[in-house]
């Protein structure tokens, strides 16, 4: 059993593969062994975790995500402690493994209750699992509701009930854990949209499913970034020029932290088109930024950050920039401008046939736009909403959010473990925009450009001090080049 170590890269499997894997791993062994090895991962694991604790209260639901708990609480009544178990299965109508872990609990002396107990010092959530199939009602989300009051660890099986395990949306009540030990595989959802809330801190344990043929990973936990260091017979030319290009009248700010990020991220020079007629010759704070008319700028030279405080006025810029740069990224106001342009679409299309390398950097309500579709309609499948935009416009796709998605055309997409609510404030997306612009100078695909600069972005937020306020300048100057 391991707790999920964030630097490391993880595969993430979907409630499908992970049953096919199940399956598989069972017809090799004696029956009842996977919950027997589920059960006692659960016990150790929550008195590991709560070690001082007389009292658990398991809440066990009518499937084997309750079989597990009802093993679990064999085991703790067995160590001494007192196991309460709420069930919401009866033996005659649970499945066979459930059935016989009902047996070997009752022998143990488990107490059961028709409620939740008055108190209790640990709590195992073992409702639902990967078996959600619609939301919660009745005594389940009375139970859910009641867990969500506790303030004691709370410990869910496999999966926070009442989460999407393939998309970590949730349509109804969800119980928000302390922990959550995954079993088996790791599951998409404990790591994007609800997910990050409702688990806790994530353990995983194999159940010996290493020694099975693992299916395809529907998505990967990305790790540290593999960053190179800078040979030093290097010069600035080696890192490439980037171009922001954007700050409408009014939002000049927008593009100033893009070229900041990018500076800050090591490429070799910035340039700075902005929209509003030239306000700016110079950055006193920044003079290393180089401010030139939007028409001098040569795209076919650069890679091109378009769209960070574009307003209404980057859609006349975005032909050019799509015909001509060889690497772009493409965030905000540009986004949006393509959603509305049936042309521009073809052209950033066209760009794929031609060898060029495009990253998208939507939030979920830009996502829509693209798609036709809703904001609510993204988040309810983040990864798959980022694999269509990908395939449909032949690019990398950044689908910003709590587990940001970085996927592509033909590669497993990635979720990014860091990264928390200090970002939820203006201007941090530009930052992005231009870390990724800068990784993307740098030489990088598009798709490990967009993995790197989400991943550091995130540990930025992650390490942060705590005393310290985080606003999209702070963060733009605090980034170093790795």
């Amino acid at each position: 059993m391991d707790k999920i170590d964030p630097r490391l890269p993880h595969p993430l499997h979907q409630v499908a593969t992970t049953r096919q894997l199940e399956a598989t791993l069972a017809d090799g062994l004696p029956p009842h062994t996977l919950m027997q090895r589920a059960g006692l991962a659960t016990a150790r694991l929550a008195l590991a975790l709560a070690p001082h604790a007389s009292t658990f209260w398991l809440a066990c639901g009518p499937g084997n995500n309750g079989g597990d708990g009802l093993e679990a609480a064999m085991h703790l009544q067995q160590w001494g402690k007192t196991a309460l178990v709420s069930w919401l299965g009866t033996p005659q109508d649970v499945p066979a493994d459930a059935r016989a872990s009902y047996a070997r609990a009752q022998a143990a002396g488990v107490r059961f209750l028709d409620a939740p107990p008055a108190a209790c010092d640990c709590c195992i959530d073992a409702l639902l699992g990967i078996g959600v199939t619609r939301p919660a009602e009745g005594r389940l989300a009375e139970w859910i509701a009641h867990i969500n009051t506790l303030n004691v660890p709370v410990l869910a099986v496999d999966l926070p009930s009442g989460l999407n395990a393939d998309t970590g949306a949730s349509d109804g009540p969800r119980v928000r854990a302390t922990h959550t030990l995954s079993l088996l595989t790791l599951k998409p959802g404990l790591f994007t949209e609800h997910g990050r809330d409702a688990a806790g801190e994530i353990w995983f344990e194999s159940l010996g499913a290493e020694a099975a043929a693992a299916p395809p990973a529907q998505a990967t936990l990305s790790g540290v970034p593999l960053l190179n260091a800078r040979p030093h017979a290097s010069h600035k030319g080696s890192y490439g020029d980037v171009a922001i290009i954007g700050g409408a009248p009014g939002m000049t700010g927008a593009a100033l932290l893009a070229a900041c990020a990018a500076l800050h991220q090591g490429a070799g020079r910035v340039f700075v088109g902005l929209l509003d007629g030239g306000s700016l010759g110079v950055d006193a704070n920044h003079p290393e930024l180089m401010f030139r008319p939007i028409e001098s700028l040569d795209p076919a030279q650069l890679t091109v950050v378009c769209g960070c405080g574009g307003g209404n006025a980057v859609a006349v810029q975005i032909p050019r920039l799509l015909s001509a740069a060889p690497l772009a990224v493409i965030d905000a106001d540009a986004l949006n401008s393509i959603a509305n342009d049936s042309q521009l679409q073809q052209l950033l299309r066209a760009r794929h046939a031609r060898g060029r390398q495009t990253v998208l950097t939507p939030h979920p309500l830009e996502a829509a736009r693209l798609l036709g579709s809703t904001a609510a309609e993204v988040q309810h499948d983040r990864l798959a909403a980022a694999q269509q935009l990908a395939q449909r416009f032949y690019c990398t796709v950044v689908l910003k959010g709590s587990g940001t998605v970085i996927a592509a055309p033909d590669i497993t997409p990635v979720i990014n473990p860091t990264g928390n609510a200090l970002l939820a404030t203006a201007g941090t997306g530009d930052v992005l925009a231009g870390m990724i612009g800068a990784r993307l100078a740098n030489g990088g695909s598009a798709f490990q450009a967009a993995c790197e600069a989400v991943w550091l972005h995130g540990r930025a937020a992650d390490t942060w001090p705590h005393d310290r306020a985080l606003t999209a300048g702070t963060l733009a100057q605090a980034l170093c080049v790795n």
